[in-house]
């Protein structure tokens, strides 16, 4: 092939980045970019700006795959503050602090510890979900009150750390789109008591976990089933049609096709094939 594949000057890079306290996502994927010396990155799973922790960050190409890579389930460590109300039910928006009674460290385990499985919940007021086409957090900051339907969210695994009063520390493995702000309300509403989320940190989303910002290979992440393509390498490289006979699986779905320094996702439907991303350099 005379055509170079790749161009020195594209930065295609996963990592997972450790983010800081009271910084929001956004902020810090500036600071990341700044350090790579790249305007092209996303991140996949907004941190509230309180919480710390694991953020998938992908540069140039790699930012297209995130709805492609194994994120789930995902594991936090947290502590929840007896005593203290929050607005955010996080310690963002305090608006009160009380004592709070001692409670007896094996039921609070007992409690914790039986809600494994699928719980019931409303999301926080101050959460990206959207309400009338806004997040729903833009709203909160602006006085505008905001009504959010219940939700499930699955607790894989859930065990309690310690408890320090006011503070007890667990860890919780959940679903995608769960809210461990809203557990920790459960938690707090079946003690008898108040609180909110003094530390919450992300300590893993599924495959991923921070290792000093390590070069991860995507291909190791992608959760895509892989398909073998009969064909010539250009063809794919041109982004030309692909014919279904070149393919040896030609059940409907998407699939992975890899190269030694490219990949590309395409999707089967209706005996036909089309790009969902085309030449993904390695």
């Amino acid at each position: 092939m005379q055509k170079r594949l790749y161009d020195k000057k594209q930065l295609n890079k996963l990592v997972v980045v450790n983010k800081p306290m009271y910084m929001s996502s956004n902020s810090y994927l500036g600071r990341v970019k700044r350090k790579y010396k790249s305007k092209k990155a996303g991140f996949s799973g907004t941190l509230d700006p309180f919480a710390c922790g694991c953020l998938i960050v992908a540069f140039g190409q790699y930012s297209k795959l995130f709805k492609y890579l194994k994120k789930t389930p995902k594991s936090y460590r947290a502590v929840l503050w007896l005593g203290t109300t929050s607005d955010s039910l996080d310690i963002e928006n305090i608006i009160d602090i009380q004592d709070e009674k001692v409670l007896d460290k094996n039921e609070i385990e007992k409690c914790i510890e039986s809600l494994k499985g699928d719980v019931t919940y409303i999301p926080p007021k101050y959460c990206a979900k959207k309400v009338d086409g806004m997040r729903a957090y833009e709203l909160a900051r602006n006085g505008v009150e905001v009504e959010l339907k219940e939700s499930v969210m699955n607790i894989q695994e859930i065990k309690f750390i310690g408890y320090s009063h006011p503070f007890i520390t667990f860890e919780a493995t959940v679903s995608e789109g769960s809210y461990i702000r809203s557990l920790a309300q459960i938690i707090a509403k079946n003690l008898g008591a108040v609180g909110t989320l003094s530390y919450l940190e992300r300590i893993h989303e599924g495959d991923f976990f921070y290792e000093n910002e390590k070069d991860l290979n995507p291909l190791d992440f992608l959760d895509i089933k892989e398909n073998v393509y009969t064909g010539t390498k250009e063809w794919l490289y041109d982004g030309k049609k692909i014919d279904i006979n070149y393919l040896e699986h030609k059940e409907q779905g998407q699939y992975l096709i890899v190269f030694d320094d490219f990949f590309s996702i395409i999707e089967i439907s209706n005996n036909k094939v089309k790009y969902l991303l085309n030449k993904v350099l390695l």
